[in-house]
């Protein structure tokens, strides 16, 4: 086994870290004003070499110990345990109490939630996926997310919230969900929306969302960054103002460009035509995703892939709709891109963990093979 898995280690699909590790350059370079020190730009790298580094740790794994019940449990419930701590120990930034400060570097537990959810619902669905249609799995493998979704919702970190969401969503949709629990599902998340609305929103929240609704209402006040971000969009046209010369950025008219607002910070320095590499980037990326969950070597191995892909989908669609102002502003990152340490190790940790599963599924399909390949010839 040790030397089929260390062979197959070989077979990694590159294309994928290497549509992260551009994403990541790109988000560098935008970031830096190319006048004098910039803290995000150096502080960013480090985070970078450290996240490739875990990744090409991660690769080298045997990641057969998380379709362990008690693993899975263990991990989820250290998440959930740091996400209420944040209640009690978080550091307060922008209004939301998503961090615990250490002084030299701020850890975010709710990305590390997203990834515990990921490996808790490949497990239970890998399982019960041909039950699926018993709404008890449904209501089960919902209660694991909403836990999580409360804690990080009322934070409050509306966008993470929705992240959480979107990951359990896409995985019960690929789990084989009928028509009937899809429609309970909707149903049940407008409730929770409405409830969130008059209990667990604050007044800013509201504001972003009723200033989506009428853009033009309040461009000085909650719309501002909205207002902002749609003109740093479309001022950028087709080849983009230049590298470092992004005036609503630089100039600090588009607050939070770093993070919140990197992809619009990043369309007006790169216009129409590097936002398509962008978009051509993250497709690939997504195929090559798909394609490596296609080749699972179990159900659990296919769906924590495709758990990894929702994750890291629903992050950039939210977070593109947001800069270029289809949906209400949330505060979401986009992956590799946005600044942030807890993040980046956490996405490309996880493109480790898949390309170290990719690497034992090449093992287990190669033995299928030659079983079949043999049988048939004796036959």
């Amino acid at each position: 086994m040790g030397e089929r898995l260390a062979s197959s280690q070989t077979r990694t699909d590159w294309i994928i870290p290497g549509c992260a590790l551009i994403l990541s350059l790109l988000g560098l370079v935008t970031m830096d004003s190319f006048e004098g020190a910039n803290p995000f730009f150096t502080r960013q790298l480090v985070w970078l070499a450290v996240s490739l580094g875990v990744f090409l740790l991660a690769r080298r794994g045997d990641w057969h110990f998380l379709r362990g019940s008690g693993v899975a449990a263990s991990l989820y419930a250290t998440a959930a345990f740091l996400l209420l701590l944040l209640f009690a120990l978080g550091h307060a930034i922008k209004g939301a109490q998503s961090w615990f400060s250490f002084g030299f570097f701020a850890f975010e537990p709710a990305e590390l939630a997203n990834l515990a959810l990921i490996v808790v619902l490949a497990k239970y669905f890998s399982r019960r996926h041909t039950e699926i249609a018993n709404i008890r799995h449904i209501l089960v493998s919902g209660a694991y997310a909403f836990i999580m979704f409360v804690a990080v919702a009322l934070q409050p970190d509306l966008g993470g919230a929705i992240i959480i969401f979107l990951i359990w969503l896409g995985m019960v949709l690929v789990s084989g969900i009928s028509r009937a629990h899809l429609f309970a599902v909707i149903s049940l998340a407008l409730v929770s929306f409405a409830a969130l609305w008059f209990v667990g929103f604050h007044e800013y929240q509201r504001q972003r969302v009723l200033t989506f609704l009428h853009p033009l209402t309040d461009v000085q006040g909650a719309g501002y960054n909205a207002f902002q971000s749609t003109i740093a969009v479309g001022s950028g046209e087709l080849l983009g103002k230049g590298i470092g010369y992004g005036t609503q950025s630089k100039l600090r008219f588009l607050p939070e460009y770093q993070t919140d607002f990197m992809f619009a910070a990043f369309a007006e320095e790169w216009g129409f035509v590097g936002v398509l590499f962008v978009f051509a980037l993250f497709g690939t990326l997504f195929w090559r995703l798909l394609l490596a969950a296609q080749r699972g070597a179990t159900n659990f191995e296919m769906l924590f892939t495709l758990g990894i892909l929702f994750y890291l989908a629903a992050h950039f669609a939210l977070h593109a709709g947001i800069n270029m102002g289809l949906l209400p502003v949330t505060g979401t990152t986009i992956p590799f891109m946005s600044y942030g340490g807890s993040h980046l190790l956490i996405e490309f940790l996880s493109l480790g963990i898949v390309a170290g599963m990719g690497a034992y599924a090449n093992a287990t399909h190669r033995e299928q093979f030659s079983q079949e390949f043999s049988g048939g010839y004796e036959r």
